[in-house]
């Protein structure tokens, strides 16, 4: 779709004053803001900065970023996209934190947790919300398991966060669940504090404090940000609607974008009331209201059918519509005849998997089904039995499926042998098994028969006595320790990963891409663990107490509460598979044939009695929709979601029960008995065409440090740690740097706010500390007292050589980015004065000077970086650039400096040189032709690639 039609082109043109469009499944809502975005910048010459998009999720942001920059490119237009605010709230939000980090309670490096995380913290402080009054009505009675204590306090407490509830008055009800509630929380911010962190709720809480309470933030926000555009508006909540209602200004160029029949979010604190009452805030008739009502996805018929389910509901209560009123239409063109929404239901004792399979074949063995990935099953969870006896029925007969959200990670092969590898090194798991009065928790019956009994069975084969012999030896080490170990159990996961039972999964041309993803996702799990506990290196005192928290704790817990697989943004269906997604997980996709299960399902209450007290003049609104209503209004906006994903064929399946938990329920018999069966017509569903899959095409993002040099520096590190997303231990020498540099930055911003009187030995020993107790906090990495020492030195020597001369500095840590045909290139750097008003630039090197011949090839590399770098400033700020300088923080004595004139004519080559990298990046290609002898030193894979059968031999 590449015109707009006449709806889609109302809105792009319409740029002042609010705008509320109410776009429906497939019409083309992100076509119509990416070229309202780009109307506002060619036709209306607005600045970058001036922009501020928000989008649902990460993937989307990654998207809308890539078909702008693309259409940027086409028109040849220069745009620094990133100065634009454009991302979800929360990445917003952080960044608005970052920048005026000084005016909240946060410093340096403060930690941002997930909420395993955020849950984690809760039950490892749950003593301290345990001694406050009636405090069981948040959390549960005494019989509640601890764990589900720390989930059912963390819901109440990001209820609180994101309605925006003043938690001073809970404290100060009559009502004792409320104040245990409010006092719950107040201690909450408390420990939050003093951790010096922020969970993804209190992201928004703290970005809105900071708007409501310092009036020079707002003040500089609004200043530069002129036009708001909101997609999904359906799924935004209180704060972020109070958020934009503060940044909007007095101009109210507010556009929000959503479907109120496809609000998901209400678990997560969304309110439909943000989308259904939005021209309410602003004066009558001053809120432009567009529907975009073609859809360009879908037959006609799927549309008929989604449709009727939605007119067929009553959305009136007590006079009040609950739903705009809306007619979906087709695309005008000439369509196949059908059917093209059918049912698949197995009768009353057959096999469900069958009827699937049978389906399936069909399709691609008679039709026109070209790749498995055109097939898409949705249900309301993929973590059930049924469902995950379907999954695995089909994949028996042939059919790989895809279903990253099933709970699966501990059940897959390569995790139960390494959970079994571990075990097998620590010999007091005889005394943790039954913390309490002996009686042995359940988790050990998955740790005994699905991990140490599986790999034992392999370490007794041929060609794995190694792996035996050495998990013995470190058993011994283990039982005998009496001293610190250097190692904690990451340092024992990536010794693991030499051996071939293990090494097998990682080989780049045949190991499986899951099972590497899922070996990552350990080693997170692992530093994550050991981040939690401060655990640096196994300790003989705390080694028991250690292992009790990981295998009947944290590991636990995880099984307990379910671990996603990892998911590609860019391939959302990878070829092959068919893909078993939740139907929220669909939102936002499109596949050719979509089959929606879950037919049982009937509406359920979704509220407690706490949520009706808080109803009650708590929050910041009255209420709005009837709470005995919410649960059938979201059951229809849930099925009808999964109805729209479909392109040419919706199939309706489940097995058939009769009685009690009657499948299909009685909210689908009369559209499942109005639908053919697919046996009934399988020649003429035969006869269907069916798309591929839409290609998502993300522009990524590459830094020149993180990226392009790791890569020239090693491919083989880059694989491990950026594209397969391993997590590193042995990080000393980076936060070496980083401290430096988060210092060295504190200094340049006193002096860019004129403060350079607080430029002084005290304060930058400060800005240091803070710094690196922050950092080492986050990394969970920490330094020697003699690499503090020497880390302090390399700050002071700069500040020393200054002699308080400050005048030279123009800016500090300034973000460029160069938007390439298939990708986006980031740097940061420093900017001094120069001479006739030009500006020199700067990059700090945490480190000694090089050697101008010994090491010609690694200056080469940065003055290649620092070209690129001129070229960004003098495209993106006007500054003419005269000169380019390393600055090595490590000399001593002499000159610290090696500085080069710009050679503009060296631009393309070295962008030439990017560019082949990014190449190979894309195309996996991570080969190398010689291991870099001084990187492996330090480098967690070594031992994997020690082993590893090279074509060369290089002693390390």
């Amino acid at each position: 779709m590449s015109v707009a039609n006449k709806h889609q082109q109302e809105a792009i043109d319409h740029v002042k004053g609010p705008l509320l469009i109410i776009a429906g499944p497939g019409s083309g809502k992100t076509y119509t803001l990416v070229e309202r975005i780009i109307n506002l910048i060619q036709n209306h010459g607005v600045e970058p900065e001036a922009l501020f998009v928000v989008t649902f999720t990460e993937k989307a942001a990654q998207e809308l970023t890539t078909r702008i920059s693309n259409r940027l490119l086409e028109l040849r237009v220069e745009f620094n996209l990133n100065e634009m605010f454009l991302g979800t709230f929360h990445s917003i939000c952080l960044r608005i934190i970052e920048d005026y980090r000084e005016y909240t309670r946060l410093k340096r490096s403060f930690v941002l947790m997930d909420q395993f995380d955020q849950q984690y913290f809760l039950y490892q402080n749950l003593n301290d919300f345990r001694a406050i009054s009636n405090v069981d009505q948040i959390l549960g009675s005494d019989k509640t398991p601890v764990w589900s204590k720390s989930e059912s306090l963390l819901q109440w407490i990001n209820k609180v966060t994101e309605e925006a509830i003043d938690h001073q008055r809970l404290i100060e009800s009559d009502d004792t669940a409320l104040i245990a509630l409010g006092e719950c929380y107040a201690l909450y911010l408390l420990k939050l504090e003093e951790r010096n962190a922020l969970d993804f709720s209190t992201i928004q809480l703290e970005a809105l404090n900071l708007l409501r309470n310092h009036p020079v933030v707002l003040a500089s926000l609004k200043s530069r940000i002129k036009y708001l555009m909101v997609d999904e508006y359906q799924d935004t909540n209180t704060i972020q609607e109070m958020i934009l209602k503060l940044l909007m200004g007095d101009d109210h160029n507010l556009c929000v974008v959503g479907d109120d029949d496809q609000a998901l979010y209400r678990f997560r604190g969304a309110t439909i009331r943000n989308i259904l009452q939005f021209p309410d805030n602003f004066d009558d008739n001053e809120c432009k209201q567009i529907g975009l009502v073609t859809n360009y996805r879908s037959h006609p018929d799927i549309i008929h059918f989604y449709n009727r389910w939605m007119s067929d509901q009553v959305w009136e209560v007590n006079d009040q519509r609950y739903r705009y009123t809306k007619h979906i239409k087709p695309r005008e063109e000439e369509f196949e005849s059908g059917p093209t929404v059918i049912k698949a239901i197995s009768e009353v004792g057959d096999e469900w998997v069958e009827e699937v399979y049978a389906l399936l074949v069909s399709l691609r063995t008679d039709g026109k089904l070209t790749d498995w990935n055109q097939v898409a099953f949705l249900f309301k969870s993929v973590k059930s039995d049924k469902v995950k006896a379907l999954a695995q029925g089909l994949e028996e007969r042939g059919i790989a499926v895809y279903s990253p959200r099933a709970n699966l990670f501990f059940e897959r092969e390569e995790i139960r042998l390494m959970i079994g590898a571990i075990m097998l090194v620590f010999p007091q798991f005889r005394s943790i098994r039954a913390p309490k009065e002996g009686v042995e928790l359940a988790i050990w019956g998955y740790y005994d028969q699905h991990c140490l009994k599986p790999f034992m069975a392999e370490v007794a084969k041929p060609g794995h006595k190694d792996l035996l012999d050495w998990c013995q030896a470190y058993a011994r080490r283990h039982l005998g320790l009496t001293k610190n170990a250097d190692y904690a159990f990451s340092g024992l996961f990536y010794q693991l990963l030499q051996f071939p039972l293990f090494a097998d999964y990682l080989d780049a041309e045949t190991g499986s891409g899951r099972a590497q993803r899922n070996l990552a996702t350990m080693s997170q799990l692992l530093a994550k663990f050991e981040y939690l506990h401060h655990i640096s290196v196994l300790n003989p005192k705390y080694l028991e107490s250690n292992l009790r928290g990981l295998f009947n704790q944290f590991l636990k817990f995880l099984k307990d509460g379910g671990i996603d697989e990892y998911e590609d943004a860019s391939e959302y269906a990878p070829s092959g598979h068919v893909s078993f997604l939740t139907i929220h997980q669909s939102k936002g996709l499109e596949f050719p044939v979509v089959m929606v299960g879950s037919l049982g399902a009937s509406p359920r209450k979704q509220y407690k009695d706490l949520d009706e007290v808080l109803e009650q003049g708590y929050l910041n609104r009255e209420s709005f929709e009837p709470l005995e209503s919410t649960k059938y209004f979201d059951f229809w906006r849930l099925y009808y979601t999964a109805f729209s994903r479909a392109q040419n064929l919706l199939v309706l399946t489940d097995q058939e029960r009769l009685g009690s938990g009657r499948t299909p329920s009685k909210h689908f018999v009369k559209y499942v008995d109005d639908l053919p069966s697919w046996r009934d017509r399988k020649d003429a569903i035969n006869e269907l065409n069916f798309d591929t899959v839409k290609d998502v095409n993300i522009k990524k993002e590459y830094a020149f440090t993180s990226h392009i040099t790791l890569f020239e520096t090693c491919a083989e590190q880059y694989r491990f740690f950026k594209d397969l997303e391993f997590q590193p231990i042995k990080a000393s020498p980076m936060l070496f740097g980083t401290l430096v540099h988060e210092t060295l930055e504190d200094i340049h911003k006193a002096a860019l706010r004129s403060e350079e009187h607080l430029i002084t030995r005290e304060n930058i020993e400060g800005w240091f500390q803070d710094n690196y107790r922050n950092l080492a906090n986050r990394e969970r990495v920490y330094l020697a007292d003699s690499t503090l020492v020497a880390a302090l030195k390399h700050v002071m020597r700069y500040v020393n050589r200054k002699q308080d001369d400050w005048s030279g500095i123009k800016d500090c840590e300034v973000d460029i980015s160069l938007v390439k045909g298939n990708y986006i290139l980031k740097g940061s750097v420093d900017l001094i004065v120069g001479e006739n008003n030009t500006v020199e630039i700067v990059d700090f090197k945490s480190e000694k000077k090089p050697d101008m011949e010994k090491d010609a090839e690694r200056i080469k590399h940065h003055k290649r970086q620092l070209e690129v770098y001129a070229h960004l400033v003098e495209e993106r700020t006007g500054h003419k650039v005269s000169k380019m300088h390393l600055y090595f923080t490590g000399v001593e004595s002499g000159v610290p400096t090696i500085t080069f004139d710009k050679d503009g004519s060296a631009i393309g080559s070295t962008i030439k040189v990017f560019d082949n990298i990014v190449d190979r990046i894309e195309m996996k290609d991570f080969s190398i032709t010689e291991r870099p002898v001084k990187t492996c030193v330090d480098c967690d894979m070594k031992s994997y690639c020690d082993r590893k059968n090279w074509k060369f031999k290089e002693a390390v």
